[in-house]
């Protein structure tokens, strides 16, 4: 059964469509893996037993009959818990959210439906999404599969310790300053951030709506390129999709998987100070491989992406501000009694459904936003971030694709920057510039400091997912990272 929870979304697709598994063995065999280890990872929030095992005998059925036509039947993966599933519990990673059940799915999830995907369950989250190391959970924090010591990245790092573990063959994250890349890259896993626009945000609870993106985690490049096929495309129900009609990604990999002429530009900013020194050594090593595979690399200047995270940490709160208002506990979630009047209730309600990270970029973006200082902060921030984004544009006239690190260290120690925001904010400075600039990156594995894996980032010009990911496939293919698997290691002393 453990050989099972080993395969790839491809290697189960090819092994269901021959008969030689079925999706209820799959499907047990996760489910048994799940109550083996996830007492000890805490990767999952709610496991969706039945609904699985209902999903995997339908599929079944329609594999005995030949109806094979549905990309991802039978293939069990997981669903970040910001993602709104029809009859299943979201709760956010937050108290406020804690029996919150949707009547609906969001886009992502129904696509994923009618693909005839196995929903195994809802993964772990930094609350609202707002963290870099699923710490700021209000059901406790996800273990890094590779040390239990360690934090698995957030704020999708309940999925990215399911898929580094065998917990399911992929799973979605949501992506608004590289909360999809930083946990791939402290777990030793392939992450996706696509470009803003082209996978619907519909039914993604929203924490930054113009950061906000939903992307997937897969154990290698040709999962993420599956895993895409099925989520993207335009959606009339979301104002922020592209209405343009989505590639087949996974298809064309092979003919796109070249890097013979392509050129790679290397951000001087990036390569400095601040940069651990195993993670500078395992990216340096990966562009010489990039070279040794025929492309040409040079080095750039993005001056501005310094001024990343203080962009970033103005623009995100503000609009989580605005998001977040309408938890009142007055339609639905957490409502506490005591209060003799309207506004009394309210700050009851948000005092004990939120936790502290959530209070502070919620105090943060309303400061942000406020009279006499919205031209000082929000407006200079939404300059800035333009020039960020004409920077980028600037530097693709030059490169194909900026190569780098996906974060400035490995995986940090659970509780270590616990009482430094700062700190834990910094996490994010080589992903958050991405985001800002709506472009599609991926993080996919290129070396280890000790036990931790390190994450390499690609990032291309908009639109052009197709070279993203024929680049890192044949990296990829021409190293043997992503076959390294964690040893499991019993959990620490309580």
């Amino acid at each position: 059964m453990e050989e099972l929870t080993r395969l790839t979304l491809h290697e189960a697709r090819r092994r269901l469509d021959a008969g030689e598994i079925t999706s209820v063995q799959l499907t047990e065999a996760f489910l048994k893996r799940i109550k083996s280890v996830d007492s000890k990872l805490h990767a999952y929030l709610t496991v969706t037993n039945d609904l699985a095992l209902e999903q995997a005998h339908a599929a079944d059925a329609k594999l005995r009959q030949g109806q094979s036509k549905q990309p991802m039947l039978g293939l069990p993966i997981a669903l970040k818990d910001v993602l709104s599933t029809k009859g299943i519990r979201t709760t956010c990673g937050s108290k406020f959210l804690e029996n919150y059940v949707p009547p609906w799915d969001g886009t992502a999830v129904s696509r994923l439906r009618k693909a005839g995907a196995v929903f195994l369950g809802k993964t772990n989250t930094d609350e609202f999404a707002m963290g870099s190391s699923t710490e700021n959970s209000a059901y406790g924090p996800t273990r890094n599969p590779w040390s239990l010591e360690h934090v698995p990245g957030g704020s999708s790092g309940g999925s990215a310790a399911a898929v580094a573990a065998d917990e399911c063959l992929a799973a979605l994250g949501t992506d608004t300053g590289g909360s999809v890349r930083q946990p791939a890259s402290f777990t030793g896993i392939v992450g996706l951030k696509p470009t803003y626009g082209l996978v619907s945000r519909y039914g993604l609870v929203a924490f930054a709506s113009s950061l906000d993106q939903i992307g997937p985690l897969t154990k290698d490049v040709q999962d993420a390129a599956l895993l895409l096929d099925a989520i993207a495309g335009h959606d009339p129900r979301d104002s922020t999709s592209a209405p343009r009609i989505a590639p087949t990604f996974a298809a064309s990999l092979e003919e796109n998987a070249r890097v013979e002429g392509l050129r790679l530009g290397v951000p001087t900013e990036w390569m400095s100070e601040g940069l651990h020194p195993e993670v500078a050594r395992s990216v340096q090593a990966a562009i010489q491989k990039f070279e040794g595979l025929g492309a040409t690399v040079r080095e750039i200047a993005l001056p501005m992406s310094r001024y990343a995270i203080p962009i970033y940490y103005i623009l995100a709160p503000a609009e989580a501000s605005a998001n977040l208002a309408r938890y009142d506990g007055v339609r639905y979630g957490l409502r506490v009694g005591g209060a003799d009047e309207i506004f009394e209730m309210l700050a009851r309600n948000r005092e004990a459904g939120f936790g502290p990270e959530v209070k502070r970029r919620i105090m943060l973006g309303t400061y942000a936003l406020s009279a006499g200082y919205q031209d000082a902060y929000y407006k200079k921030a939404q300059s800035a971030r333009t020039l960020l984004k004409e920077e980028f544009d600037r530097a693709f006239e030059q490169v194909d694709l900026i190569i780098g690190p996906t974060a400035p260290s490995p995986a940090f120690r659970l509780g270590e920057h616990a009482n430094d925001p700062l700190a834990m904010y910094l996490e994010d400075i080589y992903t958050i510039p991405v985001n800002l600039a709506g472009l599609p990156a991926i993080s996919l594995p290129c070396g280890f400091a000790g036990e931790l894996p390190i994450g390499l980032q690609l990032i291309a010009p908009a639109w052009q997912e197709e070279r993203l990911l024929g680049a890192a496939y044949r990296y990829e293919q021409a190293t043997e990272w992503h076959k390294q698997r964690p040893k499991w290691v019993s959990a620490p002393e309580r």
